[in-house]
């Protein structure tokens, strides 16, 4: 099972995440290494939420352009959070180009559904279900509320952050995580979870 507050913890390391980055910059290897491991597991279960069972794989090409491009990023650590998604995401993309197939169903290593603001009604309706019952509401969400979602529950960006990495306004992507949020909300508080098994991230209903 997740672990409940990992959003909270990213963002609660993004001071030691910058000051990682700007060693890594300078050549430090194992400041490098500390990067990896504060980012790797936000930005592998917002992969694994678009590309499935070959996020690893595409993590692993990701990170391959981070290294080689490292030196151009300008930033603190959250920013480097949204510039490492936004690098992840063309990744994933190119790859479902490649495979020429929609985003699966995926298994998050994170409990998705854990907000970051503590008093959200939302998060209070959500917070009885599993990991697997909120994946599988979760890929029934139209695809631009299910990605605005991951961006900022799994992977801890900012509004205009997650923005940023999906190419739209801020307002516009707040306004599809409170419609996504709110919907999965509605759904367990009149009906709770079907047994129809998960669905493919990106579908509408």
């Amino acid at each position: 099972m997740a672990r409940g507050g990992e959003p909270r913890r990213a963002l609660a390391h993004d001071g030691e995440l910058g000051a990682a980055v700007a060693r890594a910059q300078e050549g430090d290897e194992a400041a490098f290494a500390v990067a990896y491991r504060l980012v790797q597991p936000g930005l592998l279960g917002y992969l694994r939420g678009l590309v499935g069972n070959d996020a690893e794989d595409v993590a692993s090409d990701a990170w391959l352009e981070i290294a080689r491009d490292l030196g151009r990023f300008t930033g603190d650590g959250a920013g480097f959070r949204g510039w490492t998604a936004t690098i992840a995401r063309h990744r994933a993309l190119d790859h479902l180009r490649r495979q020429r197939v929609r985003p699966r169903s995926s298994v998050l290593e994170q409990d998705v559904l854990e907000l970051p603001d503590p008093s959200s009604t939302h998060e209070r309706a959500l917070e009885s279900i599993s990991t697997e019952q909120a994946l599988s509401l979760v890929h029934g969400l139209p695809r631009d509320q299910a990605e605005a979602v991951l961006l900022r529950v799994v992977v801890g960006l900012d509004g205009p952050a997650a923005a940023r990495v999906l190419g739209k306004r801020p307002g516009a992507v707040r306004t599809a995580a409170y419609r996504g949020l709110k919907r999965l909300a509605d759904q367990l508080g009149a009906a709770g979870v079907t047994d129809d098994g998960p669905g493919t991230l990106g579908e509408s209903t």
